[in-house]
């Protein structure tokens, strides 16, 4: 049996999670649902054009879901 412990640092330095936090920001009511990350880049869609967002920053949030990636596709198919 195998096992690895990474601190929150480590996941800072391997994966980019600022202070290894995997929801990569708060979870808290004006930083959820529709409007997470941001309401400027909340459903998946940025003001910049063809440029989408998913993973732990967005809409449901960190954890090891697959949602928001299969969010943010259904977003960019609807665009099309």
């Amino acid at each position: 049996v195998g096992y690895q412990c990474l601190t929150p640092l480590d996941l800072e330095r391997m994966f980019g999670m600022t202070r290894g936090d995997i929801s990569h920001g708060k979870l808290e009511p004006d930083q959820m649902f529709s409007v997470r990350p941001h309401p400027d880049a909340a459903q998946y869609a940025t003001p910049i054009d063809g440029l989408y967002l998913c993973g732990s920053g967005t809409h449901p949030g960190g954890g090891v879901t697959g949602a928001p990636g299969r969010n943010a596709a259904k977003k960019i198919l609807r665009d099309r």
